[in-house]
């Protein structure tokens, strides 16, 4: 046995660590002292040990034998070597392929997917509430038209790497003390394209894309709302030669309205109306996404009532119908009153008491004294001729 060391020991585990445990632990260690990472002396040996270790513990019949048996329990079968030889564990990239998989091995460098790419697209209330196409801008790299995307001059074509076969990999395979470890690196001579174009491109200069802005048309649905996100298929940068291109995303942003706000898909609007209007009520014109349209305001309407207006809200987008529009009133209280105001407002508390202190009531009888005859009107009449003049 080439260790004569405790295997928990060496993986700093106790004995009834799980076998999740192990791996994870086994993994971590791989990784520091893999020789293809770390040079120091030593480091291939304690590589060598702690893959020894892994090999027993990790397999349910032979780490019963060692807890019962310790090393004599194992028969001297299973040696690091036994483990290496033959096995292509590879290089230290190989680790992450043994734990976490992988499909570079012995085979090609897949070609690149292009990158995505984002547009903050603003626009105004109405045009999310009827929707609208926008012609946008889009700064992106595409596929170039003078070589088709191969990079290669017109009338040539890439030839296959001779320093990597085609595979873009160059895999070296080394012995130390009877273990065998293989390396995987990119190919120095295609940069692991695995091909090489003898003749560039002028246009391209060998890359087979270009830095282009590109005009695209956006539709944006009747409904949209901030943060909404569209996705453009193959709209985005180009890939690599044989590779898909990126999503365009576009992000919608709806501008403030002067008037207007939006809850969900119901609008929400103000309405300021007088005095006279609240106390007496009235029928009103209100403004719409659709126009002006006629509201009534019952008597005795008080100020911050919300009054609805069916299907004159947004378009929904999932589903049939629009919002309704929710319309607050807001009563407009007179700052400045006239003396004929003041004295009609004092006539209409003493209709709502009842009654009248002495002092009003020698201050009104001296004031109609002096008052020129008029035409008889009902008081609710004069209040609503001396508000809205």
């Amino acid at each position: 046995m080439a260790t004569t060391r405790d295997y928990y020991e060496i993986l700093g585990l106790s004995k009834d660590a799980s076998v999740e445990d192990i791996k994870k632990t086994y993994r971590k260690l791989a990784l520091k002292y893999h020789p293809d990472r770390n040079k120091d002396p030593g480091a291939e040996e304690k590589f060598k040990e702690i893959s020894e270790a892994y090999a027993v513990l990790s397999d349910t019949e032979k780490r019963a034998q060692y807890d019962r048996f310790g090393h004599a329990g194992i028969d001297n079968q299973y040696s690091a070597e036994d483990i290496f030889r033959g096995a292509d564990f590879g290089g230290f990239g190989d680790i992450f392929e043994m734990f976490f998989g992988g499909g570079r091995r012995g085979g090609p460098m897949s070609p690149r997917r292009g990158s995505d790419l984002q547009y903050d697209l603003y626009i105004t209330f109405e045009e999310a509430a009827f929707g609208v196409r926008k012609d946008v801008d889009i700064p992106r790299t595409e596929k170039c038209s003078a070589c088709s995307g191969t990079g290669a001059k017109a009338g040539t074509s890439p030839k296959r790497c001779p320093g990597c076969g085609g595979t873009g990999q160059v895999r070296t395979t080394r012995s130390t003390l009877g273990m065998q470890f293989v390396s995987t690196t990119t190919c120095s001579t295609c940069h692991g394209r695995g091909q090489i174009i003898e003749s560039p491109c002028p246009a391209c200069s060998g890359a087979g894309r270009v830095r282009n802005k590109r005009t695209i048309t956006v539709n944006v649905p009747a409904g949209a709302d901030s943060g909404m996100t569209l996705r453009l298929s193959g709209e985005g940068d180009a890939g690599e030669p044989g590779a898909s291109s990126g999503d365009l995303y576009i992000v919608v942003h709806v501008m403030e309205h002067k008037y207007f706000k939006r809850v969900d898909y119901d609008v929400i609007s103000e309405l300021p109306i007088s005095f006279t209007q609240a106390a007496l009520g009235a029928d009103v014109m209100v403004d719409t996404l659709y126009g002006q349209v006629k509201m009534n305001i019952p008597p005795g309407t008080q100020t911050h009532s919300v009054f609805r207006l069916k299907e004159k809200g947004i378009q929904r987008i999932h589903g049939h119908g629009k919002g309704d529009q929710l319309v607050r009133v807001i009563v407009k209280t007179p700052t400045k009153l006239t003396q004929e105001q003041k004295e009609l407002l004092r006539q209409l508390e003493y209709l709502s008491n009842g009654k009248r202190s002495e002092a009003e009531e020698k201050g009104r009888a001296e004031r109609q004294k002096n008052e020129k005859p008029r035409k008889s009107k009902g008081l609710f009449e004069k209040v609503k001729d001396a508000f809205e003049s």
